[in-house]
């Protein structure tokens, strides 16, 4: 009997022994695997605060760093990678590439005349002045800016001109318009690579004007070519008449010097010549006076 039970003993140790390797085994793997995740979380935290920690600036591009204690810095940061402090500090990226807009205005001229332009601004900020751009205007800088100063500037250079000249003076107009505007923005920190006026017209009743002052011109110049031709006409008349006038003249005087023998002379010339005209026609026979001639008819 002690042997029977001593088995089942030894049976149920072995078995408690290997339930306990393996509940020691899970337990080792579950510390293992809190391990990881702890890490992993760690890992994943560490990588968040560095991620916020870092910035990028493209090409073409400055940042502006805005500090919650300090407010705006004075420094531009260039392109590239850098580091700031999460949640205190704030990145504010610029395009400091050139860049188009038009603007349209509707002005006056010198003379009261409604003048349509539009201009095409080719502009990029100052980058030394960024801070003081965003302080004072802000990073829609451009829609705050431009629109405002080039309709000052134009209405102030196109008052100084009439209609006609907007017109003959273009590349004046165009000129004086850039130097003012470039100096205007030039206070707002703007730098303006380009200026050019590329629409400009004028209201209805000026155009219908100016098209029926063109008719007028043209009216007038075909008429000044009708007045010169028939003054041309007049002197061909004249002098036709004075050469007229001139060779009866001579005719008169040669006849009072020579008498009749011009006369005949002349006479015998003409003859001459239409006696060699009918020599030319076959159909024509030309009979001397004074001879005889003897024609043989055939009945």
């Amino acid at each position: 009997m002690r042997r029977r039970t001593g088995i089942p003993c030894a049976l149920r140790r072995v078995r408690w022994r290997s339930q306990a390797s393996k509940k020691a085994k899970v337990a080792a793997m579950a510390k293992l695997f809190e391990s990881i995740g702890k890490l992993g979380l760690a890992l994943a935290i560490g990588g968040g605060v560095v991620n916020s920690a870092l910035y990028n600036v493209d090409a073409g591009h400055r940042a502006v760093i805005f500090d919650r204690f300090r407010g705006v810095q004075d420094i531009v940061v260039g392109e590239g990678t850098h580091f700031l402090i999460p949640w205190v500090q704030k990145p504010v990226i610029f395009d400091c590439r050139s860049r188009p807009r038009n603007v349209p205005v509707i002005t006056g001229s010198k003379d009261l005349q409604n003048v349509n332009i539009t201009l095409r601004i080719l502009f990029r900020p100052v980058t030394s002045q960024l801070p003081r751009i965003f302080t004072s205007i802000g990073e829609d800088y451009d829609e705050r800016v431009l629109p405002s100063i080039t309709t000052e500037v134009l209405k102030a250079v196109v008052a100084r001109f009439d209609a006609g000249e907007l017109i003959t003076q273009r590349e004046l107009v165009s000129r004086q318009v850039s130097e003012d505007l470039t100096e205007r923005a030039t206070t707002f920190g703007l730098i303006l690579d380009d200026v050019s006026l590329t629409h400009l017209t004028f209201g209805k009743e000026f155009t219908e004007a100016v098209e029926m002052k063109q008719v007028a011109q043209q009216e007038a110049e075909r008429a000044r070519f009708v007045v010169e031709k028939a003054e041309q006409q007049k002197q061909a008349t004249i002098i036709s008449a004075e050469g007229d006038s001139q060779a009866a003249l001579l005719i008169a005087n040669s006849l009072m010097d020579a008498g009749d023998g011009l006369v005949e002379l002349r006479k015998l010339e003409a003859a001459e010549d239409i006696a060699f005209q009918l020599a030319r026609s076959r159909n024509v026979t030309y009979l001397p006076s004074g001879q005889g001639t003897l024609f043989q008819l055939q009945p």
